[in-house]
C-alpha cells in the first residue's frame, strides 16, 4: 500500500483511536470467526436442519428487529447484491428469497459451510455465490462488476483496516450503488457498561475493552466503534444518506443463555416509548446508507 493510502487510513478515525488494531494479524480474526461464528448458538436444534436454521432466524429478528427494516430485503427483487459478512446466512437467505441474486462473502470458512448448507436446505443456491475472502483484497478473490446493493452488517468494524475495506468495496459501486452498513456506536449503553463494568472506569483502555468484550464470546481480536462523523470519515466521499442509531439488548444474559426472555429490571420498570428513545439515542448498533 502507497504512503498515501496509509494515511488515508490513518485519517479516516476508527473511533477506536485511529489504527488502534492495525497490527493485528488477519489470521487472528479467521481464527475468531471459526472458533464460534456469529449466531452458530441461536437454536438447539441439529444443526444444518430446517428447523435449526427457522429458529436461528427467528431469534435473530426477535433480538434485533431492526435488521429487516435496515436491509429493505424486499425492496432487492431482481437486483444484485453483495454481502460482506454474510456468516452462517441469515441475512444472506432473506435477499435471495426476496429474488435478489446474491454474492455473499465471508473470511470465516467454517461460517460459509454452514451458509451453503443454508442455502441448500432453503433450495436457494443457485441464487447465491459464495465465496470465502479478506474484504481488505476483495478484489482478488471476487470478480468485479457493479452491484445494486453492497451490504455489510456488523462487519467492518472487525476487519484490522477499515479503510481498505471500504476502498475495495467502491469497486463494486456504480453511480446509484446503494451501500449500507452497521457498525458498532462508541457513545452506546453498551460501551458505558463494558467502561464501568469491565474497565472499572479506565477510559484509556477502551479500545482494547470495547474489542475484548463486544461479542457473545470474549476475546475478538479488532473491535473498532465509530461515532456518526467518523463514519462519514471513514466513507471517504460516498453520499451519506442516512445514519440512525438503534439496538439495547435489554435481556439477563443468564437468562438468555437458556433461550428465556427475562429483562433486566431497569427495563422491565421501562415504558416501552421511554426504551425506544433510549435505543434510537443510545443504541449499540449505527446503521449507515450511503450511495455512491
Amino acid at each position: 500500500m502507497s504512503d498515501r493510502g496509509i494515511e488515508a487510513n490513518r485519517e479516516a478515525g476508527t473511533g477506536a483511536g485511529r489504527g488502534a488494531f492495525e497490527h493485528v494479524p488477519i489470521k487472528r480474526v479467521v481464527a475468531f470467526w471459526d472458533a464460534r461464528p456469529c449466531n452458530i448458538r441461536h437454536s438447539q436444534k441439529p444443526l444444518g436442519t430446517r428447523e435449526y436454521f427457522d429458529e436461528v432466524e427467528a431469534r435473530k429478528y426477535f433480538v434485533e428487529p431492526h435488521i429487516p427494516r435496515f436491509a429493505e430485503f424486499a425492496r432487492w427483487n431482481g437486483k444484485r447484491v453483495l454481502e460482506i459478512g454474510c456468516g452462517i446466512g441469515t441475512d444472506t437467505i432473506n435477499f435471495a428469497r426476496h429474488g435478489a441474486e446474491v454474492t455473499a462473502v465471508d473470511i470465516s470458512g467454517r461460517s460459509l459451510d454452514v451458509a451453503r448448507a443454508r442455502a441448500a436446505v432453503y433450495g436457494l443456491a443457485h441464487q447465491i455465490t459464495f465465496y470465502q475472502a479478506n474484504v481488505e483484497e476483495l478484489t482478488e478473490f471476487v470478480p468485479v462488476r457493479p452491484y445494486d446493493l453492497v451490504y455489510s452488517f456488523g462487519v467492518l468494524h472487525h476487519t484490522p483496516h477499515p479503510s481498505r475495506a471500504v476502498a475495495e468495496l467502491r469497486q463494486y459501486m456504480r453511480q446509484g450503488s446503494t451501500f449500507k452498513m452497521m457498525v458498532y456506536h462508541r457513545h452506546s449503553w453498551r460501551v458505558l457498561g463494558i467502561l464501568l463494568k469491565h474497565g472499572k472506569g479506565r477510559f484509556w483502555d477502551l479500545d482494547r475493552l470495547i474489542a475484548e468484550y463486544s461479542e457473545a464470546q470474549t476475546g475478538c481480536p479488532v473491535t473498532y466503534a465509530y461515532s456518526p462523523r467518523q463514519i462519514v470519515k471513514l466513507l471517504n466521499g460516498l453520499a451519506v444518506k442516512e445514519i440512525w442509531v438503534d439496538h439495547i439488548f435489554p435481556f439477563r444474559i443468564s437468562e438468555y443463555v437458556r433461550y428465556r426472555y427475562e429483562k433486566a429490571w431497569y427495563f422491565r420498570l421501562m415504558p416501552r416509548p421511554l426504551f425506544r428513545l433510549f435505543e434510537r439515542h443510545l443504541g449499540w448498533h449505527l446503521c449507515v446508507t450511503a450511495e455512491a
